[in-house]
């Protein structure tokens, strides 16, 4: 494993102790952002799911993961922003996601993060028989049934959190 790849070290852990069923992908990393992978892959992208860190402006700012079909759009400004308790929320930055997760963008994950951060997923994930998310860096994608995104103690389903 190279330095690249150090972001999914919690990843692996979290999957093997929670006894997460999953297959591992490996991913170009310059195809790691959905369209292209899911284009590169053949995987519709309606099996394919984002996690977004998402960030409430305040002090202290407050963050949450959200998981949502890549053929919908996370609500931020309505259902995120009163989740956070916020009066402006809005998608964190590369940097700050980096930060926060140790992921890069097209890699973030559900799994391995931070206890502290809550995971919102979209209801619309969880009726796919299987979806693909990120690995925890650009380099591998997982491939999951969303009933084992359940396993999470920081998980919630959300109706409505994404948009059409």
């Amino acid at each position: 494993m190279g330095d690249h790849d150090a972001p999914e070290a919690p990843v692996r852990r979290q999957l093997t102790e929670l006894g997460v069923a999953h297959e591992v992908m490996a991913c170009d990393p310059e195809l790691a952002d959905t369209a292209r992978f899911c284009e590169a892959y053949g995987i519709p992208p309606e099996d394919s799911a984002n996690t977004i860190i998402v960030v409430g402006k305040g002090d202290p700012a407050r963050y949450a993961a959200c998981v949502v079909l890549a053929t919908t759009r996370l609500d931020v400004n309505r259902v995120v922003r009163r989740r956070l308790g916020t009066r402006k929320a809005s998608f964190a930055s590369a940097d700050e996601t980096r930060e926060l997760t140790g992921m890069l963008i097209g890699g973030v994950t559900a799994f391995g993060l931070p206890a502290d951060v809550p995971i919102w997923v979209d209801r619309r994930v969880m009726d796919r028989p299987r979806v693909v998310l990120g690995g925890g860096s650009r380099s591998s994608k997982l491939l999951v049934a969303p009933a084992e995104l359940t396993k999470l103690a920081a998980m919630e389903v959300v109706d409505d959190l994404a948009v059409v």
